[in-house]
């Protein structure tokens, strides 16, 4: 039995980690859950997996679930702070630490849970993007703790890469995409569409700010960044392709010419249920890939001019230093903007634009200078988008 704590346990990737962990009841038990302010959501997750924390950042929240959870004589601890999050992320009993929290305020508590040895399943790719040194850093100095991705695309090209595999050995690592519902959309459709149409993911389900990034291709851009930091590739090695079926998840192609692929159907409980149970693999409780019933699988080059997001993204880790994190704090701002109907779809990459040449050149060598970082480039962004 290993203990698990789930950071972001009642968002899309906390619920489907849930959903695994019901189906293995003998091999799993959940210790800790977190979230925002969901507290009917995490209210029915301690109903039924009986963590001994629940943390919820909300105040008012977190009196709501204490008397629902004494009302049904739940021993359930219900803890508000931040700082509890990076508690519950380092608890000594705790093995398994699902890092699923959305932005880079993710980014402690994954640094913490590694610096405490944790086996880290990582749904939380912002983190990595703004502190992709400082974490990395922090896996070589700790022989116990493991980094496990659990981005779809990144689990897939985790699959398709021995353990002790060489940077030598790759040609490629190909990202695929699957170009979001704004694909076909001409550059003039693209100026007027909605918050509403752009969280509509053609294939996935998933929570409103990922499905916006999806949409500006931003999220493949954040990606690259990631794949950057996890399998120490350079840049030039790193390609995105659009793939709208979503069917091959990402690729390698080694030096010899082989391309090996991972396959699936567009359900999150895959890669949760391989990081979960790696190296080994478990019911996960997916739909199957049926073959018989695909009429083809396509590809096609990103187009940066109609989504310069992705552009940025490469821009950004050219530049190096604290430049991704720059980039990920404006564009957590203006989507946030863009959701609430405060500017239009292109002015997400404008804004962030603007304020990657504000913050040009700046770097940091610790996790508190990545926060002041962070929160400088937010600070200015918001200042672009009010005026």
């Amino acid at each position: 039995m290993q203990n698990i704590t789930i950071l972001g346990s009642t968002g899309s990737i906390g619920c489907n980690t849930l959903e695994v962990i019901r189906l293995h009841p003998d091999k799993y038990i959940v210790t800790a859950l977190t979230a925002s302010s969901n507290a009917q959501k995490l209210f029915e997750q301690c109903v039924e997996f009986k963590p001994e924390y629940a943390v919820i950042l909300d105040l008012a929240m977190a009196e709501v679930l204490a008397n629902l959870l004494k009302s049904h004589n739940l021993p359930t601890k219900v803890l508000s702070k931040t700082c509890d999050i990076v508690a519950v992320a380092t608890l000594e009993n705790v093995d398994i630490v699902m890092s699923a929290i959305v932005g880079s305020c993710g980014l402690l508590p994954t640094l913490a849970a590694i610096k405490a040895g944790k086996k880290v399943l990582l749904a939380n790719k912002e983190s990595l993007v703004a502190g992709g040194k400082i974490i990395n850093h922090a896996l070589k100095s700790n022989a116990n703790a493991s980094l496990i991705p659990v981005d779809s695309e990144h689990s897939a090209i985790f699959q398709a890469l021995p353990p002790d595999y060489s940077v030598e050995e790759i040609n490629k690592i190909i990202l695929t995409a699957s170009g979001g519902p704004f694909l076909n959309f001409t550059k003039k459709q693209l100026y007027d569409v909605t918050p509403a149409q752009a969280i509509k993911h053609p294939n996935w389900c998933m929570g409103k700010k990922i499905s916006v990034d999806s949409s500006t291709l931003m999220n493949k851009g954040l990606e690259v960044i990631e794949a950057y930091w996890l399998f120490g590739v350079e840049l030039d090695k790193i390609e995105v392709v659009v793939h709208p079926q979503s069917i091959i998840h990402s690729m390698v192609e080694y030096n010899d010419g082989s391309i090996i692929a991972q396959l699936g159907t567009a359900d999150m409980k895959t890669p949760i249920s391989y990081a979960l149970a790696y190296p080994k693999r478990i019911v996960s409780g997916s739909n199957k890939l049926d073959f018989t019933t695909l009429s083809a699988l396509t590809f096609e080059k990103p187009d940066y001019e109609r989504f310069p997001c992705l552009q940025l993204a490469f821009d950004a880790l050219r530049a190096g230093g604290a430049a991704p994190a720059v980039l990920n704090a404006a564009n957590e701002v203006a989507v946030s903007s863009f959701l609430d109907n405060k500017m239009k779809f292109y002015d997400i990459n404008a804004v962030v634009s603007k304020t990657m040449a504000k913050f040009a050149n700046c770097d940091y060598s610790s996790v508190e200078e990545i926060i002041e970082i962070d929160a400088q480039a937010r600070k200015f962004t918001l200042s672009i988008i009010k005026i």
